[in-house]
């Protein structure tokens, strides 16, 4: 689930140094996009910005087969006063409240909650109360469950009635320790998780993830990300997902609460300090650049290689995904000889090639740089290496 919020966009961020482009920043860069709710508002950032967007959205937000479960909880809350009302996601508390209205019940919850203390899972919750003219008590900075349950332990809550919007399945941590306190506990479930709509796009991510082909995947939800992970792991690829994510392709989430399923895994996640698509596009626009740029030590003209792209003299030049991961290869060192072999491996992770592929590839590659193709050159026998001077920039 995607439960963020859009803020406007500003183009002013200066280019990171080298790119040749200020408006275009992420020229090269393919960011896989794993949420499904707003994941074109998301696409529509990174494009702005230069990126090639992958849509491989990990799971989806189902409605609950029956309505009765909703509906006895809602009923429930409206028994007797509550002393405290949980919003964990946004979208699950606006659309309970919907829901209830659509009962004609409506007033009657806003009623009761607004008598409740208040607390909010983070930002996005927040938001969602302030919008049903609601105000919270709390709200954890770190939009952490476990933060929340520390301040809901802090209460008096012997002998009180809390009810908690769940999001997506039941926190059996969160609720028992809240029932351990002597708390009256109602779960109000809205919504359920479900797998995507289209698996075989998560696969050919894992693949793409694997092979380098992807340079960052952006998570706007935890679930999302256990789900990714859980993918990865059914169909065999999880260490070399990890491998990837932990050496070349960038982590970038929403939030901490979000990172939590990559990192113990040893993979690193950045993630903007507000929870908001606009800031998630800036930082990945930020973070991934240094990451996948390389410039080449040419005299005379000025060869950037970035993901996907090599920029000579400032004029962008896409390459296929496998001519890119030959030139990223030979970047890595420039100078240095890989041979056909090596490069075969290293580029065509998981496939079965012969070294006629890499032969075929660099043919493709010299190709696209045209007059510059001289950059990649041949050694006799050995294999192949970029044409440059000693001394490399970033």
């Amino acid at each position: 689930m995607d439960t963020t919020t859009t803020e406007p966009d500003t183009q002013g961020s200066p280019a990171p140094a080298g790119t040749g482009s200020t408006s275009e920043p992420l020229i090269g860069c393919v960011v896989a996009i794993t949420s499904d709710r707003r994941r074109e508002e998301l696409g529509a950032l990174l494009r702005r910005r230069g990126a090639e967007v992958v849509m491989a959205p990990t799971m989806r937000i189902i409605p609950l087969n029956d309505d009765r479960v909703l509906r006895a909880a809602t009923e429930e809350c409206l028994r007797g006063p509550l002393d405290f009302a949980v919003a964990t996601t946004g979208i699950g508390w606006r659309a309970w409240i919907s829901t209830a209205e659509g009962w004609g019940v409506g007033e009657q919850l806003s009623a009761a909650l607004s008598a409740a203390t208040l607390a909010a899972r983070g930002p996005k919750a927040t938001g969602a109360i302030r919008q049903c003219g609601m105000r919270e008590t709390y709200s954890p900075p770190s939009e952490s469950s476990s933060e929340l349950l520390d301040w809901l332990m802090t209460q008096d809550l012997a002998g009180s009635r809390i009810a908690v919007q769940l999001h997506g399945s039941a926190d059996t941590v969160f609720l028992d320790a809240l029932r351990g306190a002597g708390a009256e506990v109602v779960p109000v479930p809205v919504y359920q998780w479900g797998p995507p709509q289209d698996m075989a796009a998560v696969g050919r991510l894992i693949e793409a993830v694997v092979r380098r082909q992807v340079h960052s995947v952006a998570f706007t939800s935890a679930p999302g990300a256990a789900a990714f992970l859980a993918a990865a792991e059914n169909n065999g690829s999880l260490s070399r997902v990890v491998d990837a994510m932990q050496a070349d392709v960038l982590a970038a989430c929403i939030g901490p609460v979000c990172a939590a399923p990559l990192e113990p895994h040893g993979i690193t996640c950045v993630w903007p300090d507000r929870g908001r698509l606009g800031s998630l596009a800036r930082v990945i626009t930020q973070e991934l650049p240094p990451r996948v740029r390389r410039r080449l030590n040419t005299p005379g003209r000025d060869i950037v290689v970035q993901g996907n792209a090599v920029l000579i003299d400032g004029r962008p030049v896409p390459l296929p995904p496998l001519p890119a991961g030959v030139l990223r290869e030979l970047a890595r060192q420039p100078g240095r000889v890989l041979s056909r072999a090596e490069l075969l491996r290293r580029v065509w992770t998981g496939m079965r090639r012969d070294e006629h592929a890499v032969e075929a590839t660099v043919a493709r590659l010299r190709s696209s740089l045209g007059e510059h193709a001289d950059v990649v050159a041949t050694v006799t026998k050995r294999g192949y290496r970029l044409a440059v001077e000693p001394g490399v920039g970033n």
